[in-house]
């Protein structure tokens, strides 16, 4: 058996609900989609056995694997799991987008597949013309979409079990994957047992999974839950908080002798870019949240040059994480270059000067506000000792996290922390937050960013089939992010993972998925 612990509220086991890391894992065991993710983070056939796209990029069309059964179940004839057919497919993607289902994962398809005058999906966007075909009709060509549709939301899901179970379907899942749900202890475990008829095999030849049981745990309190880790009952941990971190490892990263040997340490990239975020539209400010010297580009240029990022990774993260030197995108994605995308180093001397060119100094002293979160309140005040280091005087307010959300998400704050994790790994993901169509609250244009030659690489990338030339598209985007400042990238987040000596096959990846069906135990 393999125990994982889940300190985060696990919510459903209903792959249209896969919106947070806890469900996303818990779902991944139970279910697959059409396609999902090699080890080099591309997609790869699953259920489709291969898939063609068309040459003007607006039709995909997928071959199903035959004899891929769902899990044996009493919502089937006999209690016996029957074969996958295109139609469940066509089902399970147009539940996502119904209204009563209120998933939160239909904007995958929402606006890219063919769509009515009122916006529902046409009745020829998704369309299974026999048992083992299905095409998708994009309105555009929308050149990560296979990404999209290895998202757990695009999961392939029974009809007979969701009309069956109705909203218990969350605690009844019935799926294709390489395990089967067995029980739902509330507050104490979930568990799974290995599906005998699992469809995939190894190199060998050997049916996966290997293992036979999963069993998830709700340890909340993060100190109990290292403990646990440490008493050998728990397999694996992923994300250590501040004070396991300084246990655990040294400010430059690496692990403590106490601890060398005990387990395997891995710090892997992760897709999350942490940031500063500057509302450059006056819309929505009134008052004191106007700020209006962000909106000159010398100042926020200043607040950049102002910051030791490495600095800061070393004394609050034990370098766990990889300093925001370059632009808004990750460094653990392919077309992340440093080089060509340089940004910002320490340099309070060229931070002062801009300050001076932009009319601030001792005689006009520059005030401004940051708006955060408690867990972000330490890292805070370091930034707001670096930036009174070159003249700039920053008050902290601090926000309950829904609140913060939603003055964000209106822009109702001129300057904010945030973060950005990567729904799929492609840096379209995080540079949609600067396309102008793409305004908060409705996209996910946060700071209303408007360039018109931002706008134009953006489009053109969109269609541009060849890796290279569209990465060099996704650079050029991320230079004039660079220059004209709308966020601050702190860092690049990594993922600390913690696996006991006993446990094989697991490997790590950026999108931080937890994948078993390849994990064995000594």
């Amino acid at each position: 058996m393999f125990r994982y612990n889940q300190p985060e509220a696990l919510t459903s086991l209903d792959p249209a609900f896969s919106r947070n890391q806890a469900n996303i894992w818990a779902v991944t065991q139970l279910y697959n989609g059409l396609v999902d993710l090699d080890d080099s983070l591309r997609p790869a056939p699953a259920l489709a056995r291969r898939y063609q796209i068309s040459p003007d990029g607006k039709t995909y069309t997928f071959v199903l694997r035959p004899g891929v059964h769902f899990h044996d179940s009493e919502v089937f004839p006999g209690g016996k799991g029957r074969e996958v057919k295109a139609r469940d497919v066509v089902y399970s993607f147009r539940r996502i987008l119904d209204k009563p289902t209120a998933s939160p994962g239909g904007w995958i398809f929402r606006g890219k597949i063919i769509e009515k005058p009122d916006g529902e999906p046409s009745d020829t966007a998704f369309v299974a013309p026999n048992d083992s075909t299905v095409r998708i009709h994009l309105k555009e060509p929308f050149i990560p979409f296979l990404g999209i549709l290895t998202m757990p939301y695009a999961y392939v899901v029974p009809r007979e079990a969701v009309e069956r179970y109705g909203k218990d379907f969350r605690e009844h899942p019935v799926g294709t994957g390489p395990f089967i749900f067995k029980r739902w202890d509330d507050g104490s475990a979930i568990v799974y047992h290995r599906n005998p008829h699992y469809w995939r095999r190894d190199a060998k030849g050997k049916p996966l999974p290997y293992l036979d049981a999963v069993q998830i745990s709700f340890i909340a309190d993060r100190k109990s839950e290292f403990l646990t880790f440490q008493q050998g009952k728990l397999d694996f941990l992923s994300g250590i908080r501040a004070g396991s971190r300084d246990l655990i490892l040294y400010p430059n990263g690496q692990v403590r002798e106490d601890f060398a040997g005990k387990f395997r340490f891995e710090k892997v990239p992760y897709l999350n870019t942490e940031y500063l975020g500057i509302q450059l539209d006056p819309t929505n400010l009134r008052g004191a949240a106007n700020q209006p010297a962000l909106r000159d580009r010398r100042v926020r240029q200043a607040l950049n040059y102002a910051l030791n990022k490495p600095e800061l990774l070393a004394y609050f993260l034990n370098n766990v994480g990889v300093p925001g030197a370059s632009g808004f995108v990750p460094s653990s994605l392919p077309s992340y270059s440093e080089k060509e995308v340089p940004g910002y180093s320490y340099q309070p001397a060229r931070a002062r000067q801009l300050l001076r060119e932009a009319g601030y100094g001792p005689g006009k002293p520059l005030t401004l506000t940051l708006t955060t979160v408690a867990e972000r309140k330490e890292v805070c005040e370091y930034l707001q000792k670096k930036w009174t280091e070159v003249g700039i005087q920053v008050g902290i307010d601090v926000n309950q996290s829904a609140a913060q959300q939603e003055v964000v998400d209106n822009g109702r704050v001129a300057f904010f922390t945030k973060s950005w994790l990567g729904d799929y790994p492609d840096a379209e993901n995080y540079l949609a937050l600067f396309y102008s169509p793409n305004f908060s609250p409705a996209g996910p244009n946060k700071t209303h960013y408007k360039n018109a030659e931002y706008d134009k690489l953006y489009e053109q990338a969109k269609l541009e089939r060849d890796d290279h030339r569209r990465w060099a598209l996704y650079q050029a985007m991320d230079r004039l992010v660079v220059r004209d400042v709308p966020v601050i990238p702190l860092y690049y987040d990594q993922v600390v993972r913690l696996t006991q000596n006993n446990v094989h096959g697991l490997t790590p990846n950026p999108m931080n998925q937890l994948v078993l069906e390849r994990v064995w135990k000594d």
